[in-house]
């Protein structure tokens, strides 16, 4: 699994269908790499190409003057620092906004039967395709750039509904985010529509003919601050709460729990206390466009979030209208049984982002060095723990001041398994390392078993997610005293922030959790220096079952066969070969094989035994080899992909037994 030669280290270098990364040995590439990828892509990047080489052929003017200024146009902007300085989109964002044009445009894909036309696999069928409405959606590593990738999606929407008289698309946008933590992330993006003139997304006006920049008319309305709502011109961001309509799920007899099902829905604490029903606002409006972040949220057809959609879209078939285009953008795109959306159009998966540094590149302890960690035996879980946690800190402290001569500060990241743990931890850190004694140097995190945020209006849970969602956007800055962040599970998408340089991993996860490696990880992958060409680490720590997991990441992509068993399915014994004796057109005789008779080389002699002397055998005594303190506790970390060795750390654990554990122990 490892990548191509030729896969280009550049990230804005163009990538070609056949370099591009695939979870199998190198040597099924030609047979099998189409059937181990996304089963659209492969046919669909192929064509992306041959589009792009012959200068996007077939594509309106609007399209073909937008492309040539995003991606062919020099493009100097100044920095946060009034620097200026070259801008270019990652190959990977310009390959997704390709792969939208070229699929609604030029393929004119309107409905999952033409989608279908894309199946390299044979394995796709329409019922797999629950939206009657064209739904594209594309997979890009965390930390990628996704919101770029939407901002120039919702660019091309609006000037080719602007500027095309038969457009079918929209200016108005319905953009979706799955929690308050990640439309705050939005937010900073969109608020003031900045992201649209700070990127050069919008044309100089006279390029082409068009006035881009002067036509470019978006009333923004963010969460239940609704502006006035005209026709044509909407951009809603919002969260996902905002838009149900409050009866989307009706409980049913296959649902896992049927609770529900026989004693009715339990009454629920309100998620907002907003006086404008934002959901009937957008089902008024006559035509849309829906994006939605993070969109491995929209994963069963019974979900409130599809029912949403749903709806919107049912409400613009009664007027004759319906949804012009949705757009999903996701790192992980699977269903809860590991299966990939089948609507990924485009894929620019993690391993590729991390061989060309759009992402830290996470480093491991190899098997020798894990070795030396212990899991003490204490009922206390901080003293059970105390390595990995040492560890975990000599990591943070090495970055952190490496990083502070840059003028950065790092930022450590520990997950444990229940609430009472973490707040234990939370107390060992400030009890037992200087760093953290300072107030607000440890943030704990309270999450619910899924690993989100409630967002109830409950006094605690709004007084929890306002201490969040103001350290979620000031914690890279050194105006923030969070040094640790310690959550109960990992924190899901939203936690996006740049400066975590370490993640130590005190729990394995269940099954049941539905969370992925790369959502993990994804808590620490974006770059302190986005598009700087050094190299940046990710240091991985954790208990055995923990490190398993995240090692799993290297079988992304792989479809294990299945085949039935129990009574009805195939016999599970070995193959038998045996003579064909029936057939009469065969001659044995001739087909017979002599089995030559082998006499040994070496043989066994029993008769001498009593003349051997093993005084005389000649093996020499090896003394044993004796390592200092600090060597044997030296541990080597190992780059995830290449298992390159990065760096060593010496631990030095600091004893955490106390007189508790030793009465227990003893008892």
């Amino acid at each position: 699994m490892a990548i191509h030669t030729q896969f280009p280290s550049s990230p804005y270098e163009p990538l070609k269908p056949e370099h591009r990364w695939f979870p199998a040995d190198e040597a099924l590439r030609d047979s099998s790499y189409e059937k181990l990828i996304p089963p659209l892509v492969h046919k669909i990047r192929s064509e992306v190409k041959a589009w792009r080489d012959n200068q996007y052929e077939g594509a309106t003017d609007t399209s073909k003057a937008l492309l040539a200024w995003w991606f062919e146009t020099e493009h100097i902007i100044p920095k946060a620092n009034g620097i200026l300085e070259p801008f270019r989109y990652y190959f990977a964002q310009r390959e997704a906004v390709e792969t939208i044009i070229y699929l609604y445009e030029v393929a004119q894909v309107k409905d999952k039967y033409d989608l279908i036309r894309y199946d390299a696999s044979g394995a796709v069928s329409t019922g797999m395709f629950d939206e009657e409405w064209l739904r594209l959606i594309i997979k890009m590593a965390t930390g990628s750039g996704k919101t770029k990738v939407m901002s120039l999606i919702i660019a091309w929407c609006f000037f080719h509904k602007q500027y095309e008289p038969d457009s079918l698309l929209s200016t108005n946008f319905l953009v979706i985010a799955p929690n308050i933590i990640v439309l705050d992330r939005l937010r900073a993006d969109f608020d003031g529509m900045k992201i649209f003139f700070n990127d050069p997304i919008l044309p100089d006006n006279g390029y082409e003919g068009q006035n881009w920049q002067d036509d470019f008319q978006l009333t923004l309305h963010i969460q239940d601050n609704v502006s006035i709502v005209r026709k044509t011109g909407n951009f809603f961001l919002t969260n996902i709460h905002r838009i149900y309509t409050g009866n989307e799920v009706e409980p049913g007899f296959d649902d896992d729990n049927l609770e529900d099902y026989f004693l009715g829905t339990r009454p629920v604490g309100k998620t907002n206390d907003s006086k404008v029903d934002l959901g009937m606002i957008v089902r008024e409006i006559d035509e849309l466009v829906v994006i939605n972040d993070e969109a491995h949220h929209v994963h069963d057809s019974r979900l409130a979030w599809f029912k949403s959609i749903q709806d919107i879209h049912n409400r613009l078939k009664q007027k004759d209208h319906f949804l012009s285009l949705q757009i999903d953008v996701t790192a992980t795109p699977k269903h809860t049984n590991g299966s990939i959306f089948v609507q990924t159009v485009s894929d620019y998966p993690l391993v590729e982002a991390i061989t060309q540094n759009v992402v830290k590149h996470p480093v491991l302890p190899d098997a020798a060095s894990r070795a030396k960690l212990s899991e003490r035996t204490s009922s206390k879980f901080t003293e059970r723990y105390a390595d990995y946690i040492a560890l975990g800190v000599e990591e943070w402290r090495k970055a952190y001041a490496e990083y502070e001569k840059l003028g950065k500060k790092t930022v450590l990241f520990i997950m444990t398994d229940d609430t009472k743990n973490g707040d234990d931890v939370g107390l060992y850190l400030k009890n037992s390392y200087p760093e953290f004694a300072d107030a607000g140097a440890v943030l704990v995190i309270h999450t619910n078993k899924n690993g989100e945020i409630s967002e109830s209006d409950a006094k605690k849970s709004k007084e929890e997610l306002d201490i969040l969602r103001k350290a979620a956007n000031e914690i890279d800055s050194w105006e923030s005293p969070v040094k640790v962040i310690v959550s109960v599970l990992m924190l899901k998408e939203g936690w996006d922030v740049r400066n975590v340089t370490a993640i130590v991993g005190l729990r394995a996860y269940a099954a049941k959790s539905n969370i992925l490696p790369e959502q993990t990880l994804g808590r620490g992958l974006r770059r302190i220096f986005p598009g700087s060409d050094s190299t940046e680490y990710l240091s991985i720590v954790g208990t055995d079952a923990f490190m398993d997991f995240v090692e799993s990441i290297q079988n992304e992509g792989v479809t294990l066969e299945r085949k039935p068993m129990g009574e009805g399915s195939g016999p599970k014994a070995p193959i038998i070969i045996e003579i064909d004796d029936e057939n009469k057109k065969k001659d044995l005789d001739k087909l017979d094989i002599e089995i030559p008779v082998l006499t040994p080389r070496i043989y066994r002699e029993y008769k001498n035994l009593d003349e051997l002397n093993p005084a005389l055998f000649g093996n020499t005594k090896v003394p044993y080899t004796l390592f200092l303190e600090e060597e044997q506790r030296a541990i080597v970390f190992r780059d995830i992909a290449t298992h390159e060795i990065k760096h060593t750390t010496y631990l030095d654990t600091i004893s955490v037994t106390d007189y508790r554990s030793v009465i227990g122990y003893f008892t």
